[in-house]
């Protein structure tokens, strides 16, 4: 039964994801749930190693419909990667109690603004080029890639977010950008864990597959019904992780 409450999380979280990030509210507190005595840091590993295959599926399916802006993705990705690495670190020495308090409201303030910003991400209109482009894309990687080191809830939607709000981009097109984006995230705290041995790797495999699945079903879906779809899976998301960081906070 554990297997298959995981499974079902593991495909939900791939699908999700895929479309705009934040999977791992799906998957990691159903890994906590089935598996309550296992230590948090191996659940932890565990959920990056089955989440970065489905991320790294979702960016390849996006790259081969979506113009992908490499010369401000590829820098970016390797600030988030470098960022994410020394914030997994950072995690082991001190606590995050005080960003736990604090993230709910960040949150809060992202649905606001894009609820009441309907035009938000609607067209893809690039606000920069060249190399200006690229150095607010690697200031975004290094501060959320920090953020997913370090902490992590939400990383992907915060990513699409400010890809939209700070570059001009719309919703499908910041969605494929911060695919790459959160594959180096993801490698930065696999390397990490996988290191001190913390992973089930015998669990995350089979996982992976279904992650994978998923992915696939959700980047062909945002693919075909456009940035309208991506926005409002957004919004969802967003809202349901306001209520589960707030709780994890103050309840």
């Amino acid at each position: 039964m554990e297997w298959i409450i995981a499974g079902a999380a593991s495909l939900l979280a791939g699908f999700v994801d895929a479309v705009v990030g934040g999977g791992g509210l799906i998957l990691l507190p159903a890994l906590f749930s089935v598996f309550p005595t296992a230590p948090a840091p191996t659940m932890l590993g565990t959920n990056k190693a089955t989440a970065v295959w489905g991320t790294g599926i979702a960016a390849t399916q996006f790259a081969r419909r979506v113009q992908i802006r490499w010369r401000t993705v590829l820098p970016a990705a390797g600030a988030a990667f470098a960022a994410a690495f020394f914030g997994a670190y950072l995690a082991t020495v001190v606590s995050g109690d005080a960003l736990r308090k604090v993230l709910p409201f960040v949150l809060l303030v992202v649905l606001v603004y894009t609820l009441a910003r309907k035009d938000l991400g609607s067209h893809h209109t690039p606000r920069f080029v060249g190399r200006a482009e690229a150095l607010i894309a690697c200031v975004i990687g290094t501060a959320i890639g920090f953020y997913d080191g370090f902490f992590g809830p939400g990383t992907g939607s915060f990513f699409v977010f400010l890809f939209v709000r700070a570059l001009g981009y719309d919703f499908l097109n910041a969605s494929a950008s911060s695919k790459i984006l959160n594959v180096g995230t993801n490698a930065a705290a696999l390397i990490l864990f996988a290191a001190t041995g913390h992973v089930w790797w015998h669990l995350a495999l089979p996982l992976a597959v279904l992650n994978i699945a998923g992915a696939l079903i959700g980047a062909r879906m945002a693919l075909r019904k456009g940035s309208g779809f991506v926005r409002w899976i957004f919004i969802v998301v967003v809202g349901v992780l306001i209520i589960k960081t707030f709780a994890d906070a103050f309840v």
